[in-house]
């Protein structure tokens, strides 16, 4: 029966081209026999000319990101939420400072790489809740659409806020007042709530399970 356990298994990893165990026995970063990343990657990207190192996790699609996508400074710190669709940025991303503070909010539309030309629905501004569509020419990357939010760190309050609507910029170095700004309570995020509760700092050592 044991033998047969071991089969069972070396069966399932042999559809990967590459992959690593992480300490808990999950198989991480996995490479497929065509060569496209699959499932759940823990990323490092190293410090390099000044630039901070991170480490972030998140699933693979046929090697584009998709969903959740969770970075870490190289101390273990949350420093922000990113979702991802197509391998490109969708929806509002967070990003916190060192004391999980949200510094500013990000928003985002992805544009489905597999189309030269992509149609997005966007609310009518003379019409509020009444929406037209749009054909848009890919470029490749993924369009500023949405409002962005930049924070004071020490009170919590928006600082400056500009608008997108699909790459274009409506209202440069617009500052909001701090009656419209101002949080009931200067609390942290949720996400930075939830990763505080874990044990320890978010480290990642993995063994090597390469599959030739």
């Amino acid at each position: 029966m044991v033998f047969a356990l071991q089969l069972t298994g070396l069966r399932g990893y042999s559809q990967w081209k590459d992959f690593i165990i992480s300490p808990k026995g999950d198989t991480l970063n996995r490479v497929d026999k065509q060569g496209q990343k699959q499932g759940r990657w823990v990323n490092h990207v190293d410090e390099v000319r000044g630039e901070p190192g991170f480490e972030e996790e998140g699933v693979y699609k046929d090697s584009r990101k998709e969903g959740t996508w969770r970075l870490y400074t190289l101390q273990g710190d949350l420093s922000g939420v990113e979702f991802y669709k197509w391998g490109l940025k969708d929806g509002v991303c967070q990003y916190f400072g060192m004391n999980g503070s949200l510094q500013r909010e990000e928003s985002w539309r992805a544009l489905n790489p597999d189309k030269l030309y992509d149609t997005l629905e966007i609310e009518d501004g003379e019409h509020p809740d009444h929406y037209r569509t749009v054909i848009v020419k890919n470029e490749g990357a993924a369009i500023k659409d949405g409002v962005w939010k930049f924070y004071d760190p020490f009170t919590g309050m928006i600082s400056r806020q500009e608008t997108y609507t699909l790459g274009k910029l409506e209202n440069a170095g617009a500052k909001t007042t701090a009656a419209s700004t101002a949080p009931k309570t200067v609390a942290k995020p949720k996400e930075v709530l939830d990763f505080e509760k874990k044990i320890g700092k978010k480290k990642v050592k993995v063994q090597d399970g390469s599959v030739y």
